[in-house]
C-alpha cells in the first residue's frame, strides 16, 4: 500500500454550542461534514458527549468477550454477512475476530446476546454496551441531520426507520518480524458507518486512487465517521 501522510484528514469538532439547529454555527458545521464526506467519504469527529469512561469500560468488557469459549461465539449468528461471529479464518483472516449485536440501543437485543456469551447473565456488559449503542446512535442521528440539512433535503428525509447493528472487533498482531494486513481492503456496506478505535491506531484509509493514509493520534474523544456504498451512489 502506498502510504502519503502529507495528505490532511478532516477533523471536526462538535462543540455543545454549535449543535442548535438553523444557528449560524450549525450550518458551518454542516458544510464542513458535506465537505469531508464529499471528498474523503469520512471524518474524525470530536466528540465529548460520550464519556472516555464508557468508551474504557466497554474495551474491557470486549477482553472478557473474545475469552468466551468458541462454542458459545458459534451461536451469535445472523443470516446477513458479516453481522454474527467470525472467527480467525483464511476467507477473511487470521488475524481478525469479530461479533455482532444487532439493533443495539434495544435492551433486549443486548441482553439476549449477553446470555448466549454468559449463560448466567451480565448485567454490566449489557447496561454498558447498551449505553454506549444508544449514544451512538444518537451521534450517528446527529451526523445525518446535518447532510440533510447541507443538501436542503427537506423534513420528509428525516423520516428514516432504521436499527443500528453494534460490530466488536479484535486485531490480533502478526508474528513477529512478519507484516500482515489485519483485514482485507474493502468499502462498507451499510449506509454509514461510526468507528470507535481502543487507542491503537490500526485503520488505514484510501484517500485517493492508490494512496492510503494511517489514522493516527485519534483523540480520546473522537470517532471516524465513514459514507458507506448506499450514500455514495
Amino acid at each position: 500500500m502506498n502510504l502519503d501522510a502529507k495528505i490532511e484528514f478532516p477533523v471536526i469538532e462538535f462543540r455543545s454550542l454549535d449543535l442548535e439547529r438553523g444557528t449560524n454555527a450549525w450550518h458551518q458545521l454542516c458544510k464542513k461534514v458535506r465537505e469531508a464526506c464529499e471528498t474523503f467519504g469520512c471524518f474524525e469527529v470530536v466528540y465529548d458527549t460520550i464519556s472516555t469512561e464508557v468508551r474504557e469500560v466497554m474495551f474491557r468488557l470486549m477482553k472478557e468477550l473474545v475469552e468466551v469459549p468458541v462454542e458459545r461465539k458459534q451461536k451469535n449468528t445472523s443470516p446477513l454477512p458479516y453481522h454474527g461471529w467470525i472467527g480467525p479464518c483464511a476467507q477473511v483472516s487470521l488475524l481478525y475476530e469479530g461479533f455482532g449485536i444487532g439493533d443495539v440501543s434495544n435492551f433486549d437485543s443486548v441482553k439476549d446476546f449477553a446470555q448466549l456469551m454468559w449463560p448466567e447473565g451480565h448485567p454490566r456488559f449489557c447496561d454498558t454496551m447498551h449505553t454506549m449503542g444508544t449514544q451512538l446512535e444518537v451521534l450517528h442521528k446527529l451526523i445525518w441531520l446535518m447532510l440533510i440539512d447541507s443538501y436542503g433535503l427537506g423534513e420528509d428525509s428525516l423520516k428514516m426507520n432504521y436499527t443500528m447493528s453494534m460490530r466488536m472487533m479484535k486485531y490480533m498482531a502478526p508474528p513477529p518480524g512478519e507484516y500482515e494486513t489485519g483485514l482485507f481492503a474493502h468499502t462498507d456496506k451499510p449506509v454509514s458507518t461510526i468507528i470507535c478505535e481502543d487507542q491503537i491506531p490500526g485503520l488505514e484509509i484510501e484517500v485517493n486512487d492508490g494512496q492510503w493514509m494511517k489514522l493516527t493520534n485519534l483523540s480520546p474523544s473522537s470517532f471516524v465517521f465513514m459514507v458507506g456504498d448506499p450514500l455514495k451512489v
